[in-house]
């Protein structure tokens, strides 16, 4: 049998009671009987109507798609891919005149001519009538009861509240003083683990505390369960927790005998007629259960501002409304007295603090320039000739200090002058490289002293100013440089920033163009279009590597650059390329900065990066310094740049003209730890107050993030005691690979030697695979700058010769690891095509593919 079947009689059953329920209503409506035909006549077209709306309802709910669909079939329609809406709508005008049933029909052959079962059914629809009216009066007059009382426990409140309060007082200050004097004081071992048992701590005492929601915040020793999200919890209870719920039970026990006490007569007598019944306390209890816990919290919450000391005092004395009254208005005063006096006092050491703040930080960042000394500003584009010309002009001098970003450009400066018979000595963090006689040297920028004078400072990267960890050192060296002629070496967006600093100054602006313009490929690039000359950009040492073997198998030879490469390395790498003995360079944004290479074409194989925090698209900024290597006078004149993908977007970034930098980082100075130690010795206070300095306008703070991690690690130890502020200060700022654990292993080592007093432990090198190499020399850098700062020269020249070994070692695993590398699968290790885009097999992507659908179809 169908569904359409089975349902038909009980359809024909539901319009019956629909019909018989119409007729109860007609019916009760009337004062007299009326006759059988007056309904018929009033209600025919109803009663016709009822059977149809009913039966196209129940089947086109009940009966299931599948047989509508079969129906629907047999009648000549199409109805696969046909929408569930149309089915619906087809099939109940299908089934409209289905098996019809005769409702007037059926109410004729029941009602017709039987004049004593329709008077029976009117007295009976007349009775349930009246009935229904009664109830509905009977309920109005319990809602108006339920108003007056609620009325009346609203006004009771109201007029009462404090002397509820002063019996939760009372109440509370005697349960205080028995747990004060019987109970013990708990601390967490672990608030996460429960199965361990809490520490005891002995009893409590007074002076601990000042407000009472101070001592509602210590552990009870017990455990409560909670739910959160209809899940059930456990968690370790706290005082606050226990007296709320005896705040609760005490008001809920008593608060109704007060509500019968102060009842006036008329309501009890209002209630015994309407309810039959004399009202008690137990109708306050279950009317106003919730409203009575409301008050109870609400007396609860007030205790919170209370001093302990005071409740403490009232324990003892027996509870009389006016005495406590007296009592709590005195503690009230008291209190507001006390606030009063404890608000200025916290406003004064505000004021003091803020005071001591701009004593320490706010005189340190206003710009004040060197006297008599010129600056030289070179401003423009990357590979435009700015730091030659700046350079020429310190070799020309009797004296000079480049001051460069990185390492590796203070190195190339380093072996440049010195190849032009121009004296100089290397100075950075972790090396020196002395000259005799040399009266010029080149450093990265940290390593800047503002009191050794020099005939010419040339400041390269001068952009740098605006960064959030080092720009202070950019900052520094422009305002404080000791010069008779200083040279700035910038971007173009670097220009009114530059100016606004060194405004009264003298000031030579030169500003370069390329002469050599750059050309955008409007074709995709891919990598069998790869030429002599060009230089591939990714975004990760890995994809450096992935790239670097490719083109390998593909016949070309090719130089890598990446940041974590030692830079004598890198400088091995770039020699490799410019003598002509490798023919592409791959390598991440690190060629960016300073390194002028002969690149015909920079290809940019990825536009997005990861910037330490999430994954974005390139800066215009970023396209323009790295697309800026590419062309070299003389060798090729027009410089190329070609994108893997998103070509329009990049082009309008590379056109696009660089909002001006807006402001410049600054950075604790050793001047600003002269004056905070006028008023504290701690560094962990140090590192408050900077958080809470505001910067000058134009000025962003240095985060001091990788500082103040370090500073955890040693925190209130014997280590810290050992140290003065300014040293202690000065190994936190060690500029190294903070990121690393095996590198804050080392320095954690190291800074417990040397409050030991004991020899530096030597730092570990392993020499497993090229990783272990990198970081090898990462871990000699760390222990040469430790080295240095210590004044152990000699020391520092045998791990100078460890470390260019090790950079060697680099170099050829480099090699190595180039020619062995193989993409592969991450989950089964299985070699992938060198065209994969996915890092996984199909084998491992289908067998994932299979386990989800299994899973799917488990839930469905």
């Amino acid at each position: 049998m169908s569904k359409l079947e089975m349902i038909h009689p009980a359809a024909i059953q539901q319009t019956k009671q629909k019909i018989v329920q119409d007729i109860d209503r007609f019916l009760e409506e009337h004062e007299n009987v009326p006759s059988y035909q007056d309904y018929i006549d009033e209600r025919k077209v109803y009663v016709e109507q009822i059977w149809r709306n009913v039966w196209l309802n129940k089947a086109s709910n009940d009966v299931p798609k599948k047989e509508k669909k079969a129906f629907l079939k047999e009648k000549g329609y199409v109805t696969e891919g046909v929408d569930k809406k149309i089915i619906n709508k087809l099939f109940r005008d299908e089934i409209r005149d289905y098996k019809p049933f005769d409702a007037v029909g059926w109410v004729e052959k029941r009602y017709s001519g039987d004049e004593a079962d329709w008077e029976t059914q009117y007295r009976r629809a007349r009775k349930g009538y009246f009935k229904r009216q009664q109830e509905a009066k009977q309920a109005e007059e319990r809602i108006a009861l339920h108003l007056k009382l609620q009325e009346y426990f609203n006004g009771y409140v109201n007029k009462n509240f404090s002397l509820l309060y002063l019996y939760v007082r009372h109440f509370v200050s005697r349960q205080i003083k028995a747990d004060f004097q019987d109970k013990t004081r708990y601390e967490y071992i672990d608030p996460n683990r429960l199965e361990e048992r809490l520490l005891e701590l002995g009893n409590f005492n007074r002076n601990d505390y000042s407000l009472v929601a101070e001592f509602f915040e210590e552990l009870t020793g017990g455990v409560q369960t909670t739910f959160d999200w209809g899940k059930r919890h456990f968690e370790y209870e706290t005082y606050y927790d226990l007296y709320e719920r005896k705040v609760i039970e005490y008001i809920f026990g008593s608060m109704p005998d007060l509500l019968m006490e102060g009842i006036p007569g008329d309501l009890n007598d209002i209630y015994l007629d309407t309810a039959g019944e004399h009202l008690t306390k137990q109708h306050f209890s279950d009317a106003f259960d919730q409203n009575i816990i409301d008050v109870a919290i609400e007396l609860f919450q007030e205790l919170q501002d209370e001093y302990l000391d005071d409740l403490l005092s009232l324990a003892i004395i027996p509870f009389d409304p006016a005495v406590h009254k007296e009592i709590f208005e005195k503690d009230v005063a008291d209190r507001d007295r006390r606030k009063a006096e404890e608000q200025a006092e916290i406003e004064r050491k505000m004021a003091e603090e803020a005071r001591i703040i701009e004593d320490i930080f706010g005189r340190a960042y206003t710009p004040s320039l060197g006297m008599d000394v010129r600056y030289v500003l070179h401003i423009g584009e990357t590979n435009t000739g700015k730091t030659h010309h700046a350079l020429q002009k310190m070799k020309e001098a009797d004296s000079g200090l480049y001051l460069a970003p990185l390492r590796l450009l203070a190195l190339e400066v380093y072996d440049r002058l010195n190849g032009d018979n121009v004296p100089c000595t290397l100075k950075t963090g972790e090396e020196e490289k002395i000259v005799t006689g040399a009266k010029h040297i080149s450093s990265t920028v940290e390593m800047f002293h503002e009191k050794d004078f020099y005939e010419v400072v040339v400041i390269d990267e001068a952009q740098m100013i605006a960064d959030k960890d080092r720009g202070f050192s950019w900052y520094k060296a422009i305002m404080k440089a000791n010069a008779r002629e200083v040279h700035i070496i910038g971007s173009r967006n670097s220009k009114m920033m530059l100016l606004d600093l060194l405004e009264g100054a003298e000031i030579e602006l030169k500003e370069y163009s390329r002469d050599i313009p750059l050309e955008v490929e409007h074709r995709e690039f891919s990598l069998k279009y790869t030429k002599k000359g060009d230089a591939l950009i990714c975004f990760s040492r890995k994809q450096v590597l992935e790239t670097a073997s490719k083109l390998k198998r593909s016949g070309h030879t090719v130089s890598m650059i990446y940041g974590s490469m030692p830079p004598e390395t890198r400088k091995r790498q770039i020699e490799l390329f410019n003598q002509g003995q490798t023919t592409v360079v791959v390598a991440t944004d690190a060629i960016g900065m300073g390194l002028n290479l002969p690149i015909r074409r920079i290809v940019f194989l990825e536009t997005e990066k990861f910037d330490g925090t999430r994954r974005r698209r390139l800066t215009s900024q970023e396209v323009k310094q790295i697309a800026g290597r590419a062309g070299r006078k003389g060798i090729y004149d027009i410089g190329k740049v070609a994108f893997a993908k998103d070509i329009k977007i990049m082009s309008r970034l590379l056109e696009q003209q660089d909002e001006s930098i807006q402001t410049f980082a600054i950075a604790p100075t050793s001047a600003v730890f002269e004056r905070f130690q006028r008023h504290y010795r701690h560094l962990g206070t140090f590192f408050e107050l900077w958080e809470k300095f505001i910067p000058p306008k134009g000025t962003k703070k240095a985060s001091l993030s990788e500082e103040r991690e370090l500073y955890e690690l040693i925190r209130d130890s014997d280590i810290e005691a050992r140290f003065s502020m300014m040293d202690l200060y000065g190994f936190l700022h060690l500029p190294f690979s903070s990121k690393e654990p095996a590198l804050i292993r080392q320095w954690l080592e190291t800074i417990m030697a040397i409050a030991d007093g004991r020899e530096l432990p030597e730092p570990v090198i392993k020499r497993k695979n090229l990783e272990d190499f990198e970081l090898s020399y990462k871990a000699i850098g760390l222990h040469l700058l430790f080295l240095y700062r210590l004044g152990k020269k000699t020391e520092a020249i045998y791990w100078e010769r460890a470390r260019e070994e090790i950079s060697l070692e680099v170099h050829h695993h480099l090699r190595d690891e180039v020619e062995n590398y193989r993409k592969k699968c991450k989950r089964c290790g299985k070699p992938l095509p060198d065209r994969s885009e996915f890092p996984i097999c199909d084998s491992c992507y289908q067998a994932k593919y299979r386990k989800a659908n299994r899973r799917h179809e488990r839930w469905a």
